[in-house]
């Protein structure tokens, strides 16, 4: 039997979209308030997505405490409460728009569960606006 199971997560983080390379007037009419200098913060919801074999054995496809507990360490330590561009060193050459965060939180997991199960991510930057993420 083939299932996805799922595991949501919440985490709040500032981050600026911008390139430091480009003048404030071009950041501002590309990027629009997300570039505002003094950054800005969203209530992040993420949802891990893991799909594969049950294994007949425990009924199970993976210990969702095993899951949450991947995610707390690798994601809500490393992102909550910090500004995304300042204190989070994969964002230093990366511009942190929902679509890299959710790249970069796909790569960090993707090590932490075995290569049967497929992996997609899930970010809501805010309810109507999210990304989602497999790898491809």
């Amino acid at each position: 039997m083939i299932t996805t199971i799922c595991r949501r997560e919440h985490f709040n983080a500032a981050h600026r979209v911008f390139k430091p390379e480009w003048d404030n007037e071009k950041n501002l009419s590309v990027f629009g308030k997300c570039a505002n200098p003094n950054y800005h913060g969203h209530n992040y919801e993420l949802v891990v997505k893991l799909t594969g074999e049950v294994d007949k054995s425990t009924g199970y496809l993976i210990d969702l405490k095993e899951v949450s507990s991947v995610v707390n360490d690798e994601i809500i330590e490393a992102f909550d409460h910090k500004n995304l561009n300042l204190d989070c060193p994969e964002f230093r050459d990366l511009i942190p728009s929902a679509e890299n965060i959710a790249y970069v939180i796909w790569h960090k997991l993707r090590t932490k569960f075995n290569e049967n199960l497929s992996l997609e991510i899930e970010l809501y930057e805010t309810p109507r606006n999210w990304v989602v993420y497999a790898g491809k």
